[in-house]
């Protein structure tokens, strides 16, 4: 046992844990464990009932066992009284296959195999409401181009400098906060890193923000288009290959224009070749396709993509080669699951590497002004229905992450989609009341 959580427990004086997970949905799971009983708990497991979480399971299956992994340990900087710990799912004594940092896990074991780290990092944007959810809790932050506005972070420099301080104490090395294109939008960067502890780092982020944000009487969401007017929630990544120890980066090549080798081309066609595919799960929710097919915002760009295409330092394309030895995957957003967000990533760039998958030709276009420019290349899909069912039909992820665990992730989906079209909106009350 590489970490004695009790002993832990008593060295630093945490008193209790929380055993967490994520479901399929990436909602944020756990158990608060007194220090007491964190030993036992550290060997079997804190238990569940699968079926209360969104995960493909009935109230018949035995308990479902979250095991933290010791490594993951994160003190809460806001209440050093508590650890966090990253869990894995069990169920019957073998793993739960469907656990999305189980399917990661899966990916980077099979990266592993080929002599291959993947470090990846992510842009987590996100918008601060008051407390109701209703409205942009700043009401001087109007302007209509508000990116980087010094006045605005300031006014909410007790809220973001406390999530930074928070990051420096945990080592995540952060080196930049800003507000971003959206009013009430800040984003907050921290250096890459394996994408296990990446995937990790993202789904403590999004609690501690909220936390934070609550703490001081405000409600942080990550939702991908909260307002209609305004730009939306993303969470880029960016991406790069290493061989095993991490000493070299294989994805570069500075002889190449772009400063990418064969092999980085190769991970990017496969990103590219299943692109349509990996919508559903990079942007999972009804409220997605409102932001990557988005109109025009009130600050002139919506900043997101809805083609499948890539390009140089050029941010109007899915995949942008902003630096020599890595790329952008500008796709995501907000709502995505931080595990199936990495395995996503991974599982379509180890395809491109097994079957060469050839990119395509770069494109040193304006895809937002000038889109006709970019010929017959591949749109993506405008809702969420049709994302999922791209998904449900794509033998790539199927191979890679589980036939079993795409049809359990499809199904839940499409019964969310089902919830959606079953509600009567405003919009359908105001078009067809009187027709």
């Amino acid at each position: 046992m590489s970490i004695d959580l009790a002993k832990v427990a008593q060295e630093q004086s945490i008193k209790y844990f929380f055993i967490s997970f994520v479901d399929l949905f990436g909602v944020l799971r756990a158990k608060l464990v007194p220090a007491g009983a964190i030993g036992a708990m550290q060997e079997d497991g804190a238990g569940f009932a699968g079926f209360a979480t969104w995960l493909d399971m009935t109230p018949a299956d035995p308990d479902m066992l979250a095991i933290p992994d010791p490594d993951s340990l994160i003190v809460l900087p806001w209440n050093r009284e508590i650890g966090w710990l990253a869990g894995d799912l069990w169920m019957a004594g073998v793993e739960v296959e469907q656990c999305p940092r189980i399917m990661l896990k899966r990916q980077i074991a099979r990266l592993a195999e080929h002599g291959y780290v993947m470090k990846t990092g992510v842009e987590c944007e996100y918008m601060l409401l008051d407390a109701s959810g209703e409205n942009i809790n700043d009401t001087l932050d109007s302007q209509e181009k508000p990116c980087y506005d010094q006045s605005s972070l300031l006014r909410k420099y007790h809220i973001v400098s406390e999530i930074c301080d928070a990051m420096v104490e945990l080592g995540w090395n952060p080196y930049q906060n800003d507000h971003e294109d959206a009013n009430g939008q800040f984003e907050m960067n921290w250096d890459y890193s394996d994408a296990l502890t990446t995937a990790d780092r993202h789904t403590f982020f999004k609690f501690m923000v909220k936390t934070i944000a609550e703490r001081n009487g405000e409600r942080a969401t990550f939702m991908p288009k909260p307002f209609t007017d305004l730009t939306g929630n993303g969470c880029h990544s960016h991406v790069s290959i290493w061989n095993t120890d991490g000493s070299t980066n294989l994805f570069l090549d500075e002889t190449e224009e772009m400063g990418l080798s064969a092999l980085a081309y190769s991970f990017l066609g496969g990103i590219v070749h299943s692109a349509e595919a990996l919508c559903s799960i990079f942007n999972p929710t009804v409220n997605s396709y409102k932001r990557i097919n988005a109109p025009r915002t009130r600050s002139g760009a919506s900043w997101s993509p809805n083609s499948v295409t890539y390009t140089g330092n050029n941010r109007t394309h899915m995949i942008r080669i902003p630096d020599a030895g890595r790329f952008e995957l500008r796709l995501m957003d907000g709502s995505a699951n931080p595990y199936l967000l990495q395995a996503g990533i991974a599982a379509a760039g180890l395809d491109g590497i097994e079957n060469n998958r050839d990119p395509g030709q770069r494109l040193d276009i304006d895809m937002y002004a000038n889109p006709e420019l970019a010929g017959d290349v591949k749109k993506l899909p405008l809702n969420l229905l049709d994302a999922i069912r791209i998904t449900e039909s794509n033998d790539v992820l199927r191979s890679a992450l589980g036939s079993d665990n795409i049809d359990s992730y499809c199904k839940l989906k499409m019964q969310n989609w089902d919830q959606y079209c079953g509600e009567v909106s405003n919009w359908e009350r105001a078009n067809t009341l009187d027709c």
